[in-house]
């Protein structure tokens, strides 16, 4: 067992390094398998030799990179990691220009950066894939950007109303009340791209819509960005609904957990019948997103392993 100690002199360079909760530090831990501390504006590392001595490598470039720029590219450490372990770097993919200074967002992985260039590419795009792996967020993300190059006028935001176990009915509250729980997922992950004087006052605007599926019947929707979410959960009608509410200059995304089906046994997945009828509908794409595209705490895809089957 060896250990070693680096200096950093300001603790807000330290605060940097770690990155947010930690996030920079879980993952070197994770790599390289060292002990991590951080006393005294200091940082203690300990494990074996050579690891020890990669890990102080990446912490004291980390260091210097907080000192000249004021912050850690995550990009940048994940290239450090992949020298550090002999590991190919990740691919460096297109960002999507939300417009927001100081923001950028960048797909994380080959599946991600394959669903926002079909995203690009065609008119509808189903994607289905695990929880974590970016199905909304990036859709938003797309969406966001599409309204802001001004390349459509509006966002629809759309969720079916179906129930995980719980009564719709005992919520309290009237209608709306009722169904904001359901586009909550929506809203979060605007609000990560524009703050809330702006959402609010595009919202009062009719700009961007966040609305229940059942509320789309009978429109045609020109121009629009148009999200829905957890589609598993539509029925082979809602979706035929849905996909015919498409209007000139308009994009649908469509994205679902195609394991999380909350339907009655009896009941098609809209989802999944759509994914086997339009696949070789000119103009629609299917994505299929897998547990290496899950981008959230890394404990998320191991829970995602262990209800498939492959548990480690």
């Amino acid at each position: 067992m060896t250990r070693t100690t680096i200096a950093v002199v300001d603790s807000k360079r330290l605060v940097a390094v770690f990155g947010p909760r930690d996030q920079h530090l879980r993952r070197i831990r994770a790599a390289l398998d060292v002990g991590v501390s951080a006393r005294d504006d200091s940082i203690h590392i300990e494990g074996e030799e050579s690891a020890v001595a990669r890990a102080a490598e990446i912490f004291e470039a980390l260091d210097r990179m907080a000192r000249d720029e004021g912050a850690v590219d995550p990009d940048q450490l994940g290239r450090l990691l992949a020298v550090a372990t002999g590991e190919k770097p990740a691919e460096r993919h297109a960002p999507i220009e939300i417009q927001q200074p100081g923001r950028q967002l960048v797909p994380r992985s080959a599946g991600q950066a394959a669903y926002v260039q079909a995203i690009r590419d065609h008119d509808v795009v189903l994607c289905t894939g695990p929880a974590g792996c970016g199905k909304t967020f990036l859709a938003v993300a797309m969406a966001v950007s599409y309204l802001r190059a001004g390349r459509v006028r509006k966002i629809v935001l759309v969720r079916p109303a179906v129930e995980a176990g719980e009564s719709l009915g005992y919520l309290p509250g009237d209608l709306q009340a009722k169904i904001n729980p359901y586009l909550r997922p929506l809203m979060d992950a605007l609000r990560e791209m524009m703050d809330f004087e702006a959402l609010k006052r595009l919202t009062e605007q009719d700009i961007v819509e966040m609305i229940p599926l059942a509320y789309m019947r009978g429109r045609t929707l020109n121009d629009a960005f148009i999200i829905l979410d957890e589609a598993q959960n539509t029925t082979v009608s809602q979706m035929k609904m849905f996909l015919t509410r498409l209007g000139h200059g308009s994009k649908m995304v469509i994205s679902g957990d195609t394991t999380q089906i909350d339907l009655p046994p009896d009941r098609t997945s809209g989802l999944v019948d759509a994914a086997r009828r339009l696949e070789r509908v000119t103009g629609c794409v299917r994505v299929q997103l897998g547990g290496a595209d899950i981008v959230r705490h890394p404990l998320v895809q191991r829970i995602v392993d262990a209800y498939d089957g492959r548990a480690s």
